[in-house]
């Protein structure tokens, strides 16, 4: 099963409304994890084959802005899990759409 996954993660409670550092904090958490990732202007997206992986690297990025003094984090999960198509990656689904267009 392929997991794909959306999120973005912002801290809450800092001293400025700048998040470029706590956000290079998380995606070099979700780098270090192994896992395929992309990130956008948004959020991070991820790639797992299970559940447990996906968790364990959104749990490490959060702990990673916590470590940097966020006294909050918060984070919007969205998760695609796909069990009828095999290997249904990120890059795959932006192609099939892609393919489409005139």
């Amino acid at each position: 099963m392929m997991i794909t996954c959306d999120f973005p993660i912002l801290p809450v409670g800092t001293q400025t409304s700048e998040c470029e550092d706590y956000v290079t904090a998380a995606v070099q958490s979700i780098k270090d994890s192994g896992l395929n990732y992309q990130l956008t202007g948004m959020g991070t997206q991820i790639e797992a084959d299970s559940l447990d992986e996906l968790y364990s690297a959104i749990s490490d990025a959060q702990e990673a802005v916590f470590e940097l003094g966020a006294g909050r984090v918060y984070a919007v999960i969205k998760i695609d899990g796909r069990r009828d198509l095999k290997n249904r990656t990120l890059d795959s689904k932006v192609e099939s759409v892609e393919k489409m267009l005139k």
